[in-house]
């Protein structure tokens, strides 16, 4: 008896599924996608805080500046401006061979025409709002000043505890690069 019953509740959830595959097939057929894209609040506010170490590149720029450039867009497209974002971007290692001025880039690439390919968007993202900060540490053991780096770069004492102490202050992490 017992059995029945199970079959018979087994029975009832199997056409009920058949039933709602039906619908949504027939709702499919008329052209609707059911999955939701999921999209960030409009009216948040943003705190995340991007590790850059390497110096390698994406369409000509340092690559962790291009993405961080590539965030405030998808940000953008969802209806987030960029004053309701606080972005860090703390730099060291390699990266910071992005963050030189042109005389000192030219030093260390070894090349007397060369010019600094990521001053730019270094540029543009402090004027988005952007903090980027150098680690003093990497500049000391590349033999840099404050004088070898872009205008209104932040310096930090090092880049290690930096990220720590903004992680601890609820930025989200985004390293790799």
């Amino acid at each position: 008896m017992k059995t029945s019953g199970f079959f018979a509740a087994g029975l009832i959830a199997v056409l009920a599924t058949l039933g709602a595959g039906s619908a949504l097939s027939s709702q499919a057929d008329e052209g609707f996608d059911e999955r939701p894209l999921i999209k960030v609040p409009a009216d948040g506010k943003y705190k995340v805080v991007y590790d850059l170490r390497s110096d390698k590149q994406a369409a000509g720029i340092n690559r962790g500046l291009y993405y961080i450039r590539g965030l405030i867009e998808a940000f953008r497209k969802q209806g987030v401006k960029p004053d309701q974002l606080d972005i860090h971007v703390v730099m060291h290692g390699k990266s910071g061979k992005a963050l030189l001025i042109d005389e000192t880039f030219q030093s260390v690439v070894d090349d007397p025409f060369s010019i600094n390919p990521s001053a730019r968007i270094v540029s543009d993202l402090i004027e988005l709002g952007v903090r980027v900060e150098m680690c003093h540490s990497a500049m000391k053991s590349k033999g840099w000043t404050a004088e070898d780096i872009l205008p209104n770069v932040v310096i930090v004492h090092d880049g290690y505890t930096r990220l720590i102490k903004l992680q601890n202050d609820g930025y989200a992490y985004i390293g790799g690069f």
